[in-house]
């Protein structure tokens, strides 16, 4: 398993949309932290967007997973990067392997 993080961008003209799918977007999360597939996530302070962590096989198989997320899916998130993570210290550093 590898780690991932995943940034959303949200673009002012989509509010509306994120409104619209934020209860079914965190419902997913819960869903996939209660799996152990999400670690954390949440949205960044100034509202421009949103840091989601995972653990996963592959950046493919991310791909895959945010393709199903309701706010993806509504048009909330107007762009998102990919990045492979590896956490060397800290609560999230055991989950590495």
């Amino acid at each position: 398993m590898s780690i991932f993080a995943v940034e959303y961008v949200y673009g002012p003209e989509a509010e509306e949309a994120r409104v619209e799918h934020r209860p079914a977007h965190r419902d997913w999360l819960n869903a996939l932290a209660d799996a152990d597939v999400v670690l954390a996530s949440g949205p960044y302070a100034d509202g421009a967007g949103a840091l989601l962590i995972f653990r996963a096989e592959s950046q493919e198989a991310i791909q895959d997973l945010v393709a199903q997320d309701p706010m993806t899916l509504g048009g909330g998130v107007t762009g998102l990067k990919i990045s492979g993570w590896n956490p060397v210290i800290g609560k999230l550093s055991g989950y590495l392997g």
